[in-house]
């Protein structure tokens, strides 16, 4: 993952908010999911703002992320947030999450825009370019996955559980949700400092049975049937 930047022109969305019980560990360090949340909140909020008149919706292909150190609780955090990058199907969106301004974190995903039932692609709305061009700068992404799509014979596995609590609009577990199964292993040792991670969403996942396959930084999150519905690796920032 490279470092982020602002854009030197373009649309640049801004999004505060306060790290609360809610969000933290056991030892107030904000969790790896509500990280998730609050970008994912920034996202929706500047489509809201922008205007566009979009009948689709938008999932997260794939989400990187490099914490430099975690915010912690109480602590009043923003997110600026813009695109980086597009092609004719999705869009890179880019952002900074700083506190008290000093940049903590920094992330770098890649939304699928899909016909209003979540499954057909669809091209991105009418204007797009007119609100976000300047800032992508004409630079093209792509969305192909690069994490193993199956786990090698005899990895580790253990159950893990969706919950209908879990499902959002699309009645899919919510892309926030899958971190949590990276937390369950990060709170029983927690981070001394900051890491980078990685999540890729290979298929909607349903409430129910489910388990994390893990084999060395890698993990599968598999639904009941023993499909891979997204893979997550993750990393201690390099000294």
């Amino acid at each position: 993952m490279q470092p982020v930047s602002l854009p030197h022109k373009g649309r640049v969305f801004r999004h505060r908010d306060t790290v609360t019980l809610g969000d933290v560990s056991p030892t107030g360090r904000a969790r790896l999911d509500a990280l998730a949340r609050w970008l994912q909140d920034a996202a929706f909020l500047d489509s809201r703002d922008s205007g566009l008149d979009d009948s689709g919706v938008w999932i997260v292909r794939r989400l990187a992320l490099r914490v430099r150190r975690f915010p912690r609780l109480l602590e009043e955090l923003e997110i600026a947030t813009f695109c980086s990058g597009a092609a004719t199907l999705w869009a890179e969106r880019s952002s900074i999450v700083s506190c008290a301004g000093e940049a903590v974190a920094e992330a770098v995903a890649v939304w699928v825009h899909l016909q209003r039932d979540g499954v057909r692609p669809r091209p991105l709305p009418a204007g797009f370019d007119a609100i976000y061009g300047a800032s992508a700068a004409g630079r093209r992404v792509r969305a192909r996955l690069r994490h193993p799509g199956e786990p090698p014979a005899g990895a580790a596995a253990r159950p893990w559980q969706f919950r209908r609590a879990d499902l959002d609009l699309a009645g899919h577990v919510n892309n926030a949700v899958y971190w949590e199964a990276l937390e369950d292993e990060l709170i029983a040792r927690e981070p001394r400092a900051g890491i980078q991670a990685e999540i890729e969403h290979r298929a909607p996942a349903d409430a129910g049975a489910a388990h994390v396959v893990s084999h060395g930084a890698m993990r599968w999150i598999t639904d009941a049937a023993g499909a891979v519905v997204a893979t997550l690796t993750a990393a201690p920032l390099p000294a």
